[in-house]
């Protein structure tokens, strides 16, 4: 065995470690919890509920991984929470299992990088490669897509979708659905453009970029209705080919969108 138990630790016998997981001093896993090979566990951390935990994370220290709801429904039903691989998981970090009135199940996906004093409420589906900084707070059903940023202390609003390659800035409320690939802030949060820069580190073309470009002034600078706006930028996509795909996932975005979109 190549893990470590501290001395002080508290596993459960029922707990399903992996032979190389670490456990810090004073940590405590509870019974209905299963950890892949490579995770550290650090002190002082809490990881209890039916919590699946994949291979290569870090909890640091005085983590609380799934505790129950804070849902006044609860009602002790055997909601669970599934955390991938590759996740960071910072100081006093606080990730809920689900509730039944929703899918049951909180969602963590893999190579996810969660700041110190993060809360992440029940039934929440955080996709991959996101940024999640100091003291963001979500509330409960939100879905967070892939290589999202989010700003330090900034609040969610329960049932928001934030969509994929989207930064939004600190200290921002957001309400309303967040369009993948734009990038904005504020109280309300206010879009103010598309998210160039990192589109660019992670390989989308120039072109690519500029017909996103094209797509926000539609969403945003046509005075139009969300329907109208998306039917416009699938029309575009039959003139800007090499951007039909990135296209396709700002569409399907809008035409599931059930709170609105965030207006500049």
């Amino acid at each position: 065995m190549t893990g470590r138990i501290h001395p002080t630790a508290i596993v459960a016998p029922e707990a399903e470690l992996a032979d190389d997981v670490t456990v810090g001093a004073y940590s405590i896993v509870g019974p209905g919890v299963r950890i892949a090979a490579g995770t550290q566990v650090g002190p002082h951390c809490i990881i209890d509920g039916h919590t699946a935990i994949g291979r290569d994370n870090v909890f640091y220290r005085f983590c609380s991984i799934g505790g129950m709801p804070q849902d006044k429904k609860y009602k002790g039903e055997p909601t669970r929470l599934e955390i991938g691989d590759g996740n960071m998981v910072r100081e006093y970090v606080t990730i809920n299992t689900g509730t039944a009135q929703d899918v049951g199940v909180t969602r963590v996906g893999d190579d996810n990088w969660i700041m110190a004093y993060v809360h992440i409420a029940h039934d929440c589906q955080i996709a991959s490669h996101t940024v999640i900084a100091n003291s963001v707070q979500l509330a409960g059903h939100i879905h967070i897509d892939d290589w999202a940023i989010l700003g330090g202390s900034s609040a969610v609003h329960q049932f928001v979708r934030i969509g994929a390659h989207s930064m939004i800035g600190g200290t921002s409320s957001i309400r309303q659905d967040i369009p993948p690939y734009v990038i904005g802030a504020g109280d309300p949060f206010r879009p103010v453009g598309i998210n160039s820069e990192g589109l660019n580190r992670r390989g989308y073309t120039p072109e690519t970029v500029s017909a996103l470009k094209e797509a926000y002034k539609i969403l945003y600078r046509r005075n139009l209705k969300v329907e109208e706006a998306a039917q416009q930028i699938a029309a575009l996509q039959s003139q800007r080919t090499e951007a039909h795909d990135a296209l396709q996932v700002l569409v399907d975005f809008l035409n599931a969108s059930t709170r609105g979109i965030a207006r500049a």
